[in-house]
C-alpha cells in the first residue's frame, strides 16, 4: 500500500467520524460512530471564519436529537454537549469538544447521518455548510470514569 493510499484511507476515516461525508445511496453504507464507556470527548478543528456556520449546524442538531420521534436520539441529546475552545488553536482555528455523558449503546452519534435523518430535503445545504466549515479531527476518546471528586467513597 503506497503512502498517498494510506494518507487517503486514513482521511476518509476521520471524515467518517463525524459524519462529514455526503448522504450515500445506501445508509448502511457508512460506518457507525460509536460511543462507549462513561464518557466520550471528542475535538474537531473548525475555521475561525467559520464558527458561526458551524454553530447553526449545532443547532440544526440539537434540534434534531430533540424533535426526534425516536427515543435514543432524544437520550442522545440529553447527554451531548460541545464545548468552544476559548483559545484559538496554533494554526488559528477554533477547536470544539464534544462531550457526551453516559453515551446511549449502540447509538449512533454520526452528526451528518444525525441531520440527514431530521432535515432529508436540506441535507445538502446542511453538508456544505458543515464541509465549508470543518478542518478536521484532532481527538477521540472515550472511557470510565476512576473518579469524581464531588462523591464520597
Amino acid at each position: 500500500m503506497t503512502l498517498r493510499m494510506t494518507l487517503a484511507n486514513t482521511g476518509l476515516a476521520c471524515l467518517l467520524l463525524v459524519g462529514v461525508a455526503p448522504a450515500p445511496a445506501n445508509a448502511q453504507d457508512v460506518q457507525k460512530l460509536l460511543l462507549q464507556g462513561d464518557v466520550a470527548l471528542w475535538t474537531v478543528a473548525i475555521k475561525a471564519d467559520k464558527t458561526a456556520d458551524f454553530e447553526q449546524v449545532l443547532a440544526k442538531l440539537r434540534t434534531a436529537l430533540q424533535t426526534s420521534d425516536k427515543p435514543e436520539r432524544q437520550q442522545q441529546g440529553k447527554n451531548w454537549k460541545v464545548l468552544r475552545l476559548k483559545t484559538p488553536l496554533p494554526d488559528g482555528n477554533v477547536a470544539y469538544v464534544h462531550m457526551v455523558s453516559a453515551p446511549v449503546p449502540d447509538a449512533d452519534y454520526t452528526v451528518m447521518r444525525i441531520l440527514y435523518e431530521a432535515y432529508p430535503d436540506e441535507a445538502r445545504a446542511i453538508f456544505d455548510m458543515y464541509k465549508g466549515a470543518f478542518v478536521g479531527n484532532l481527538s477521540l476518546a472515550s472511557g470510565t470514569v476512576v473518579m469524581e471528586a464531588g462523591k464520597m467513597q
